[in-house]
């Protein structure tokens, strides 16, 4: 029978594709990299490894403003040495073959180093790192990589041959003329076994030939779809998956620190309730829970636990400036790292298998003001300032206002102070069209301004088409401004949301009740539910798809508690940012709708 081991306690617990055309200017090599959605100036620098103000220096004005689908140069960090990792653009009519035999390196080195690269978008302005070449012939792929790389040169080969079904080493000698010690000279790994359907071989000339005879065959060239075949690695279950979790459990914190340290124990005993349900659907799992104490030295000791190296899953560290410890050891041993809790975690924009949970506020953004456009595409947007100051969404309002100025919709902003105006809110209203009003502040304080005036306004024209928007933070605010909120046919947009009336909530709720004997900590997002659906997703996904899970995030039908996933890869040799986001609707007719887009 399938079981769960709670196997190690470090300590006592107390309880988120860019395109590029090389160019050169000069000696300065550089190539084009088309501004994608949700991309900031900094984590445009990130994916490629250079500084912004390199960005700067070739692209002014760019540390102003950067527009979705402008092109800016960028430097090639690495140069043209063979000995360092470089930047390609696949060009029209350009091959995965054809890079091959550019760069010296094998297509299975090139896949490896690209991940997210596939027959499928193997395209015109795909970018794809290219990566070091050792100057040594690799005999382990060169020959099913089509690669003539190493001592094997070009002009040593007649032709190329595809195995078939039942070749062997003698007939595809017979076939061409020439010695099976020759056949096997020219592709040293078919030392080390029998013949694979489906991979290529080089042909030599025979020796005997002369060389002033020799007439080169028409090469055939393997398609791409050969090539990604040849380096799809088979499907493996994962039998046990082994799972750790570096947290700061016991870290002494006093005041607000001693409350956040709560919630990751809640977050903690959310991810057991999740494992708990999956083993009483046959998963079976080994789940090590290791106490960082918060600190870098903690994580260190931590990854010299000899079983770390094992692991299917880490989930952690919650330090920030631990993450790039664990995430190089989850890259070189093949480990997928999940973060949790930080918003910035640059790591993600070199390491595969890292997923982000907490989407980074330009991604975050972006995601939104598509949805809103889509939504409100038609409306004219009202901007109410309530005369406070609120820099935590200063560039979220800079960006809006971009947004609907780039796509023709109307917008205006007006200042509304204690004294009630309902004519100043009508007149910046076109009271022929639907209209929103979104606040410039997400502040408790600023709804209690800005609602009077509103709300008077519908009281005395019920039928005007007004509708409020703002942020995920007026969740915590419904005990105050819920009758409001209805009122007000408001909108907000969030990433983590849950009704606390709906099943899953309920039957949760209970489940934790009964198991630790208290309630969640009410604050949103909350870390039990949150635990729950990050240990539930990927648990879940190991055991159906093993270690072809990157492959099926698509296929992974999970439907969470609080927070939803859509995860994509930032570029084709980085992680996943999850990128999903929904709005919370609260109509007139007193209905709590999730709009969930795809």
């Amino acid at each position: 029978m399938k079981f769960i081991h709670i196997l190690c306690f470090a300590a006592a617990l107390f309880m988120g594709q860019p395109f590029a055309t090389a160019q050169t200017n000069g000696n300065t090599e550089y190539f084009l990299h088309t501004v994608a959605k949700g991309q900031s100036l900094y984590s445009i620098a990130r994916m490629y490894n250079v500084s912004v103000d390199d960005i700067v220096r070739m692209n002014p004005g760019s540390d102003q403003k950067i527009r979705t689908g402008k092109a800016l140069k960028i430097p090639q960090a690495s140069g043209t040495s063979s000995h360092a990792p470089q930047y390609h653009t696949i060009q029209t009519g350009e091959t995965l073959y054809q890079l091959t035999v550019k760069y010296g390196v094998t297509a299975q080195a090139i896949c490896a180093a690209n991940p997210g690269l596939s027959a499928e978008n193997f395209r015109i302005g795909q970018v794809v790192i290219i990566p070091a070449s050792t100057g040594e012939p690799d005999t382990t792929t060169q020959a099913s990589s089509a690669q003539p790389a190493g001592e094997t040169k070009k002009d040593d080969w007649q032709t190329m041959h595809k195995v078939q079904r039942r070749e062997t080493i003698f007939s595809i000698s017979r076939e061409y003329g020439i010695t099976e010690e020759e056949l096997i000279a020219a592709n040293p790994e078919l030392k080390k076994g029998k013949l694979k359907r489906g991979t290529f071989l080089f042909i030599p000339y025979p020796k005997q030939e002369v060389e002033a005879e020799k007439t080169p065959a028409p090469v055939i060239e393997p398609t791409n779809e050969e090539l990604f075949s040849q380096s799809v690695t088979e499907k493996k279950p994962i039998n046990t998956i082994k799972v750790a979790l570096m947290l700061p459990f016991s870290k002494e914190t006093a005041g607000s620190k001693r409350e956040a340290q709560s919630r990751i124990v809640e977050f903690y005993e959310g991810f057991l309730i999740a494992a708990d349900s999956l083993k009483r659907q046959n998963v079976s799992m080994d789940i090590y829970a290791y106490d960082t104490k918060g600190t870098k030295a903690g994580t260190t000791k931590i990854l010299a636990n000899g079983v770390m190296k094992d692991m299917d899953l880490i989930i952690g560290p919650v330090n920030p400036g631990s993450i790039t410890s664990v995430a190089d050891f989850a890259q070189q041993h093949n480990i997928r790292l999940i973060v949790p809790f930080a918003p910035k975690v640059d790591e993600v924009f070199n390491s595969p298998l890292l997923y982000q949970i907490n989407t980074p506020q330009s991604y975050l953004y972006s995601e939104v003001y598509e949805h809103f456009i889509r939504k409100f595409g038609q409306s004219n947007v009202v901007f109410l300032d309530d005369g406070t100051n609120d820099p935590e969404k200063a560039d979220f309002i800079k960006g809006m206002k971009a947004e609907l100025k780039d796509n023709g919709i109307r917008f205006s902003q007006i200042r509304l102070g204690t004294n009630i105006d309902p004519n100043k809110v009508i007149g910046a209203m076109d009271t022929t069209r639907q209209n929103v009003f979104i606040p410039i502040s997400a502040r408790s304080t600023a709804l209690t301004k800005l609602v009077p005036h509103l709300t008077l306004v519908r009281k005395e024209h019920p039928h005007f088409d007004m509708h409020l928007f703002g942020y995920p933070e007026w969740q915590t605010y419904t005990q105050d401004f819920l009758a409001n909120f209805y009122e007000l046919d408001t909108y907000f947009y969030s990433s983590f949301y849950t009704n606390n009336l709906f099943p899953a909530a309920v039957n949760f709720t209970h489940a934790y009740r009964h198991w630790y004997s208290k309630d969640m900590a009410n604050i949103y997002p909350k870390y039990g539910m949150l635990g729950f659906d990050i240990g539930y997703y990927f648990l879940k996904g190991l055991s159906k798809y093993g270690n072809k899970l990157e492959n099926n995030l698509n296929r992974l039908n999970v439907v969470p508690i609080q927070t939803s996933f859509k995860f994509e890869r930032v570029n084709n040799w980085g992680g996943f940012i999850n990128r999903k986001i929904f709005f919370v609707h609260f109509s007139q007719d007193y209905e709590l709708i999730k709009l969930d887009f795809e």
